[in-house]
């Protein structure tokens, strides 16, 4: 069993801004929600006249429950600040930001970082 992150804040899980860099890649400093992404033209409820919507949740495992159970549903992400990344402008050129906060979303970042990992 794996064992993800916890969150941040959990009574701001549902009050970040939808949009979101993509990413997150190896390098985060917080959770601060996990999101499930749901698509009406796979399956899921039509909830807002055909637009993809989202359910937030506090734990990992809540979010894979929704996942599980609603058809159209993406499986879990990750809404991440981080407070330092590694930026890649050009392929093969890394860089360390350390400048500026962004939200990313990741998935790919669950699966590969163990938790508690920080910088």
């Amino acid at each position: 069993m794996k064992i993800y992150p916890e969150v941040l804040d959990p009574e701001q899980v549902g009050n970040y801004p939808a949009v979101a860099k993509s990413g997150g890649g190896y390098v985060w400093d917080e959770v601060l929600e996990y999101r499930v992404w749901c698509h009406p033209h796979d399956g899921a409820p039509d909830l807002e006249e055909g637009s993809d919507y989202y359910y937030a949740f506090a734990t990992f495992e809540e979010a894979l429950e929704c996942s599980n159970d609603i058809p159209g549903a993406e499986r879990p992400l990750a809404l991440v600040l981080q407070r330092e990344y590694i930026s890649e402008p050009i392929t093969g050129q890394y860089e360390h930001i350390k400048e500026e906060r962004r939200l990313t979303r990741s998935r790919r970042s669950l699966e590969q970082k163990p938790s508690g990992a920080r910088l």
